[in-house]
């Protein structure tokens, strides 16, 4: 998570919302990273979780992903959810819960819905307050900006 973790910083950096996500092997070696591009790529898909989906999916010449575990800062969006779904994931660990588009329990459980084709394992709340900290912090600043503070 902590990779994920500088991810999210990576794109905050950059002026996108920070969300950062990794996949790694069963071994524990990292395969992919990727953070929220939507901003710099005015990509409303380019989402940490897709991110980090294509280039595993690049870098080991498929599309299946069974092995892979995904660490993400914020619990996956619908669609992103189903991306995993799709990419056949292991398991994905999130920190903070999205309690306005998350589907991984907040609004949704698609990670362990009977009626999909693939279902993975999935722990919420690691590291869940410095993921948070990063997004109202965020978040936070650009009030700030909108009222003129900054």
């Amino acid at each position: 998570m902590l990779l994920a973790l500088e991810q999210a910083d990576l794109a905050a950096q950059a002026g996108d919302v920070p969300v950062g996500a990794v996949l790694v092997d069963d071994g524990g070696r990292l395969v992919s990273s990727g953070q929220n591009r939507r901003e710099r790529e005015a990509d409303p898909t380019a989402h940490a979780e897709m991110e980090a989906l294509r280039a595993a999916a690049r870098s080991l010449g498929r599309w299946r992903l069974g092995e892979l575990t995904a660490y993400v800062t914020l619990e996956p969006c619908p669609m992103c959810a189903g991306a995993l779904i799709h990419a056949r994931v292991a398991r994905v660990v999130y920190g903070c819960a999205d309690e306005k588009a998350g589907a991984l329990g907040s609004l949704f459980v698609l990670g362990s819905d009977p009626r999909l084709n693939h279902r993975f394992a999935v722990r919420g709340g690691v590291l869940a307050a410095a993921c948070a900290e990063r997004l109202r912090r965020f978040f936070q600043g650009r009030r700030g900006e909108a009222a003129g503070e900054i």
